[in-house]
């Protein structure tokens, strides 16, 4: 029996991981999907004032009132900042870290740090303003939302433009997975790449879109009990 701790990206829920959660708990898994403040079914809870620590700090209080041991910490997407954060507050709780599709940020860096410089200054408008960044709009041949645009909800700004603070307690951690879905344009393969090059990350690719719990549950689940 392992404990997982699942983290979804921006605009999401932790909804998005039903279907792969239910799975690992009929093998017999304890999981964890919290949503984060101010999105998904928390969305009722969005103010100005929600940023990065608010919603890393989602994540350490669950695992401190579970009393939460040898953990499995999983982030996809934007969940990649939040689960950063997590390890240096929670890194003795933690046996496996895994990155899905997922920004993997350096000390002082920010999501906006790694989108095109029209989107990190739409970001930070809003994040002045305490306003929460919208569903985006994607080509039609590029959407990684596709099939799930009804559940999203927008995003608080602050959470897009905060730096984290690492101090290396990620790369302490004994297990290190990243995923990275080739069957879209995203932003990842750079963080494929860099990770490829360290002995110390198992890196996988699959042949799918951003949301791999959705388009490949049995793959993801099979990767995540390797992860163990």
């Amino acid at each position: 029996m392992t404990t997982f701790v699942l983290v979804h990206g921006a605009w999401g829920g932790g909804w998005i991981w039903r279907g792969v959660a239910d799975e690992l708990r009929r093998r017999g898994h304890v999981v964890f999907t919290p949503t984060l403040t101010g999105v998904g079914e928390r969305s009722h809870l969005l103010g100005p004032d929600i940023d990065l620590d608010t919603q890393i700090t989602d994540i350490v209080n669950v695992m401190k009132w579970e009393d939460l041991e040898d953990v499995v910490l999983v982030g996809h997407s934007y969940g990649g900042m939040v689960i950063s954060g997590v390890a240096e507050r929670m890194e003795r709780a933690i046996s496996s870290i895994v990155y899905l599709d997922a920004f993997f940020p350096d000390d002082g860096e920010s999501l906006s740090d790694y989108v095109g410089p029209g989107q990190a200054a739409d970001h930070r408008k809003r994040a002045a303003a305490g306003e929460a960044t919208p569903i985006p709009t994607w080509p039609a041949g590029e959407n990684p939302t596709r099939g799930i645009e009804a559940k999203l909800t927008p995003h608080p700004a602050k959470c897009f433009v905060q730096p984290v603070k690492l101090t290396g307690a990620r790369d302490r951690i004994a297990k290190k997975t990243y995923i990275y879905a080739s069957g879209w344009q995203g932003p990842f393969k750079q963080f494929h790449d860099k990770l490829a090059a360290d002995p110390s990350w198992r890196v996988l690719t699959v042949p799918c879109g951003h949301s791999v719990m959705l388009e490949m549950p049995e793959r993801m689940i099979e990767i995540l009990e390797e992860a163990v």
